[in-house]
């Protein structure tokens, strides 16, 4: 379960609902204009008024929507914002302590909507929900130069949506992607992700880069044993009941893991002002020297999306939304243009961008000891360390008053999957010492982190 949510692929949806969040929490009035980038450039807007309350903003769909020239089957996100608390970022680190409790998304999923984009030669290509709000193409297509395509949506409440035709132009590459030790801005050394290329057309000035990290994870902890815990009952009286064993592991899985992150950041240039249409030396990734990501083998693919300046524009604001520490701040990003509007609602609220885009990719790896030879490796994403708490622990079920100063025991730790087998406590560890050694689950087996299976187009 904890896998998927670290795994989070949705930074424009929690960015869009970290701006409409920050209108709440504001209560101040704000004018959100979209546009719909048309000959006529037809603007619409809505104003928010002071004593607007939550139900307001949850009624916001929140489309996100790129298709490209891959051959693939083409995916819609869509959603409305849920959370008007305190945004956390999703991307989150394995926290030992509770395994089992993922963060949730701030914003709900849209679900049972009907999903099409069609071309200007009256083809059409159906979507369907693969997961909540998850809307997937029936069949691959890939989108053709110069073919101009609207996005259609229709909620199961009956609002319809549709967006302005979209096309793309020409085919842009990435000519070089290569990663050099350096330091950044702020003093900290670390690995650069550079990239050189563009296009060709004088055309083309606007780009927007997306990035899938892969890593390779190497339990620091595993060990040949484990705990076995079955008939657990922690509510049994007059003490609990139990059977733990430490028995072999058949196989090696947990030892070494792979696991791949997604770039949850907008990220653009542009080479307006530049004599050709390419970048030299663009950083797309900057990975601190300490992140135990790249303790062994790392490796990343970039993506290049040729944009319309109309796209650039919806992305750079947006980005400006969620950097801004007050929205309402002395340069006020208020204004989010769009290109998707309600058909038959007039007042139905919809913050999205339909992108029509060619994309190439280029993927590149590199070893630690390539750019620090003969160095510490970072320190893995747990704090790894032996100890020993009580196995047993005071019936739940128990009534009568209980002093127990000890800390979670064995059987606790081990039946949330929290601890792992270590060794044999020989020397009387710890202030409520146990009969073995411990360790967090995440030390001695990285599936807690990644996934045992190697990618398909890992390299070694």
């Amino acid at each position: 379960m904890l896998k998927k949510y670290l795994n989070f692929k949705r930074p424009l949806t929690e960015l869009i609902g970290k701006t409409l969040i920050g209108v709440v929490q504001t209560k101040t009035t704000l004018i959100l204009m979209f546009s719909i980038f048309s000959l006529t450039n037809c603007v619409e807007t809505f104003d928010i008024p002071p004593e607007v309350d939550e139900t307001v903003l949850s009624a916001t769909l929140i489309i996100e929507a790129t298709i490209t020239n891959e051959l693939k089957r083409q995916k819609i996100l869509l959603s409305r914002p849920s959370n008007f608390d305190v945004v956390n970022d999703l991307d989150s680190i394995y926290d030992p302590r509770f395994p089992e409790i993922p963060k949730e998304p701030n914003f709900n999923y849209e679900e049972n909507a009907q999903v099409s984009v069609v071309d200007n030669r009256g083809n059409e290509y159906e979507f369907v929900e693969t997961s909540p709000g998850t809307y997937l193409s029936n069949d691959n297509f890939a989108a053709e130069k110069d073919v101009p395509y609207t996005l259609n949506v229709l909620t199961d409440k009956g609002t319809s949506y549709v967006s302005s035709a979209e096309s793309f132009s020409s085919v842009g590459q990435i000519e070089e992607l290569y990663a050099e030790r350096d330091f950044n801005v702020d003093g900290e050394e670390g690995v650069f992700i550079y990239l050189d290329g563009g296009s060709t057309n004088t055309s083309d000035k606007y780009y927007r880069y997306t990035y899938e990290e892969s890593y390779k994870i190497i339990a620091p902890e595993w060990s040949e044993e484990d705990f076995v815990l079955t008939n657990y009952d922690p509510c049994a009286l007059p003490t609990v009941t139990y059977d733990l064993e430490i028995v072999k592991r058949e196989n090696e899985e947990g030892k070494v893991c792979y696991k791949t992150d997604y770039s949850n950041t907008i990220l653009q240039n542009s080479t307006v002002g530049l004599q050709e249409n390419r970048a030299v030396g663009f950083p797309v990734r900057f990975l601190n020297r300490n992140n135990y990501i790249i303790s062994h083998r790392y490796s990343i693919l970039v993506k290049q999306y040729l944009q319309s300046v109309d796209a650039y524009n919806y992305y750079r604001t947006l980005e400006s939304f969620g950097s801004s520490e007050n929205i309402f701040s002395t340069v006020q990003p208020g204004l989010l243009i769009g290109n998707i509007k309600s058909e038959n609602e007039g007042n139905a609220q919809v913050v999205g961008y339909f992108e029509v885009a060619s994309v190439t990719e280029k993927r590149v790896y590199f070893n630690y000891e390539d750019l620090f030879p003969e160095e510490v490796l970072p320190a893995y994403a747990v704090n790894c360390f032996p100890f020993s708490p009580p196995l047993e622990h005071p019936s739940y079920c128990y009534t009568g008053e209980i002093n127990w100063p000890c800390p979670i025991s064995i059987l606790e730790g081990v039946n949330v999957n929290l601890f792992a087998y270590y060794g044999e406590n020989t020397e009387g560890i710890g202030a409520c010492p146990g009969p073995y050694l411990v360790t967090f689950r995440a030390c001695s087996d990285c599936t807690v982190l990644g996934d045992s299976a190697i990618p398909d187009f890992w390299e070694d």
